[in-house]
């Protein structure tokens, strides 16, 4: 079975005034048809931008290499209108801020339809109906009425709801989510979260997670993969990576998770901070901060990325000790 969207050996590296940002260097990745496969890491870590690279929305300074496959064609080197077609009609979006995807001018029906009306070929009363049964698939109550209202009309959650419609009104191969309810109140993001994985289910999207809540990813997620300064350090199947971490990174993430249960007990934090895309270490780069940290191969060489089960792979030298090892 052909990956939906694959990308590999992605680097993209952005020029600024400063100097070259190395923002992604290396990174391979693939999702599959019905898959979710969830971007994980600190913020800068690289997760949205090798997903906007890999889409064609890079910024125009970016410098972007490696190989792109969207349901098996090669979209390195295609022209920006030849993407934006595959783009608009394979790939639907839903970014954090929903109030920064709409226009505040246009009703929500007609945003709805531009992109079925576009791709598609529909007619305006035809993508008009094809409107209110999108918003009534993702919940919008009198979806017939409220097709006709403006986003200032609807709450968070609800214009994140239309959003969503948008990005499925093509009925795209692929949905990409990136952190889509980080502005939205716990319920709400329940919701939202729900609702994408129901609509998933009956419509076999793959999905690509973009997120930094890893109590969300470990319920709706097949795959995950683990940046840091722009490169993967964990991936595989999300009940492998949590469930026996191998990398320090995935532990200290993991173990920096709020725990309701633990009342008011102090956060645990992970010390340090992330390396600069602009000076990035000859070495492993979370080397400063690493609880473990060995040799000088650690400050001075760059770790490969070395299996450690059926499809679990990790980036170090020193891979921490499986469950039953530690046994």
């Amino acid at each position: 079975m052909k990956p939906v969207l694959a990308v590999e050996d992605l680097t993209v590296t952005i020029g600024t005034r400063r100097g070259p940002a190395h923002a992604v260097a290396g990174v391979d990745w693939a999702v599959q048809p019905g898959e979710t496969l969830a971007l994980v890491g600190e913020s800068g870590s690289g997760k949205s931008m090798s997903v906007l690279a890999a889409t064609g929305l890079a910024p125009r300074t970016a410098r972007v290499t490696g190989r792109v496959h969207l349901l098996g064609t090669e979209l390195t080197g295609l022209g920006q209108d030849r993407r934006r077609r595959l783009r608009g009609r394979h790939i639907g979006f839903v970014f954090q801020d929903p109030m920064t995807s709409l226009n505040p001018v246009l009703t929500v029906g007609r945003q709805v339809t531009e992109a079925a009306e576009e791709h598609l070929g529909l007619t305006r009363r035809a993508a008009r109906s094809r409107a209110v049964e999108l918003l009534e698939m993702v919940g919008i109550p009198s979806a017939g009425q409220r097709v006709d209202a403006y986003p200032h009309q609807f709450s968070g959650g609800m214009r994140q709801r239309v959003v969503i419609a948008m990005a499925l009104a093509c009925e795209p191969d692929l949905l990409i989510a990136d952190e889509p309810t980080t502005a939205l109140d716990v319920t709400t993001q329940a919701q939202i979260v729900e609702l994408v994985a129901d609509l998933q289910r009956r419509l076999g999207t793959a999905v690509v997670w973009i997120t930094h809540d890893l109590g969300v990813v470990a319920g709706i997620a097949d795959t995950v993969a683990v940046m840091y300064a722009g490169r993967i350090l964990e991936q595989g199947p999300v009940d492998a990576v949590f469930g026996t971490p191998s990398h320090p990174y995935t532990e200290a993430l993991l173990a920096a998770r709020p725990d309701p249960a633990a009342g008011g007990a102090e956060l645990v934090t992970i010390a340090g901070a992330p390396p600069s895309p602009l000076d990035l270490p000859a070495g492993c780069a979370f080397w400063p901060r690493c609880p473990v940290r060995g040799d000088a191969r650690c400050e001075h060489e760059l770790p490969p990325l070395v299996p450690v089960s059926a499809g679990h792979q990790v980036r170090t030298f020193y891979p921490q000790p499986t469950d039953g090892e530690r046994r």
